[in-house]
């Protein structure tokens, strides 16, 4: 018999199941308080439950619960990078990282990637599978419970293109924010994407407060095609579109995530051009010195080339920030840990 991800169930689809299964209904809201605000990692551990019920439950369920099979922490920040086993025996990689605002964690939504940015490390052994919302979630949980400390703050950030599993990420947001669970705010979660103009218009129309991230990386679109295949299939002027839309139907500003590759996208007409896209859609642009990758030919931008880029912006009125590196003495990049580990 195939089990059922118990941890991927919203509460009115636990209690449904528990009509099926004869129990009263006010035992789903018991069994999603263990799992969901508990973070219970076995049955066993829900007490309060008859032992005849949590047996019925292991019968049905599968109580899915990742394992870190390997931890990084910086010495430098203290940032914590964990690789995942999933129970299927793949691998994700999570991030924790201390602010002063609240502890952060960047969570993967795939395993793998089939986007194939030329830059990432995640892309380079394709798409394996999509994660579900409670693998997404036990991410966020099982860093909770190894550091101690509570998560204020979200980033899909990690391995995959979480537009690419969009009705596992909406579950995925709509359970971290019910009050009912961790109860994280809306406004303190963030999802990064490469540009899935479909799915853009989409997540607008969903009517949520989470802060969304394009990744542009360049300002035309021979320059970005040279970056990131997505832009083989969406031009900027359609992206752009999406991101209007996007700001018109929700009031949230748009963050371009732009990476400094040496070389490559980090010129004065480089900088120019972001100016105007920014300005179309009234967005915040996050500058970020690129992370090497050994099997990519990118290399980070000179210090005073990325203090130039940053000048330009700001001299313009932009709003612009530049990330701090996170993690980078302890293969800061998305995909490199998981790489080393099933190369």
């Amino acid at each position: 018999m195939n089990k059922t991800d118990i941890k991927s169930l919203s509460l009115e689809e636990l209690q449904r199941e528990m009509e099926q299964m004869g129990e009263k209904k006010f035992r789903a809201a018991q069994l999603y308080e263990w799992i969901h605000k508990k973070l219970a990692r076995d049955f066993s551990e829900m007490t309060n439950l008859s032992l005849s019920l949590r047996e019925k439950c292991r019968e049905h369920f599968d109580l899915a619960t990742l394992h870190s099979v390997q931890v990084q922490e910086s010495k430098v920040d203290g940032t914590k990078k964990y690789l995942f086993e999933l129970p299927d025996g793949n691998t994700v990689e999570s991030v924790w990282m201390r602010y002063h605002h609240g502890n952060s964690v960047c969570i993967s939504s795939q395993v793998g990637c089939r986007m194939g940015c030329r830059f990432c490390a995640s892309t380079l052994g394709g798409l394996v599978r999509n994660l579900s919302a409670g693998e997404m979630l036990d991410q966020i949980y099982a860093v909770t419970l190894l550091t101690g400390e509570r998560v204020s703050n979200v980033v899909v950030m990690g391995i995959g293109e979480p537009f690419d599993n969009m009705e596992n990420l909406l579950k995925f947001i709509r359970m971290l924010t019910d009050e009912r669970g961790q109860h994280i705010s809306q406004r303190g979660i963030t999802v990064s994407t490469c540009g899935l103009v479909p799915n853009i218009k989409k997540l607008a129309e969903e009517e949520l407060q989470i802060t969304l991230a394009l990744s542009l990386h360049g300002v035309t679109d021979e320059k970005r095609k040279k970056l990131m295949p997505i832009a083989e299939r969406y031009s900027i002027s359609e992206l752009m579109d999406a991101c209007r839309y996007y700001f018109e139907r929700t009031s949230r500003r748009i963050t371009f995530e732009y990476a400094l590759a040496g070389g490559v996208n980090d010129t004065k007409e480089d900088a120019e051009g972001l100016i105007m896209l920014a300005r179309f859609v009234h967005a915040h642009v996050n500058l970020i010195p690129i992370n090497p990758v050994e099997e990519r030919d990118y290399v980070p931008s000179a210090r005073e080339a990325v203090r130039a880029f940053q000048a330009k912006l700001l001299q313009a009125g932009m709003n612009v920030t530049l990330r701090r590196e996170m993690g980078r003495d302890i293969d800061g990049a998305c995909g490199q840990l998981r790489r080393k580990v099933i190369s």
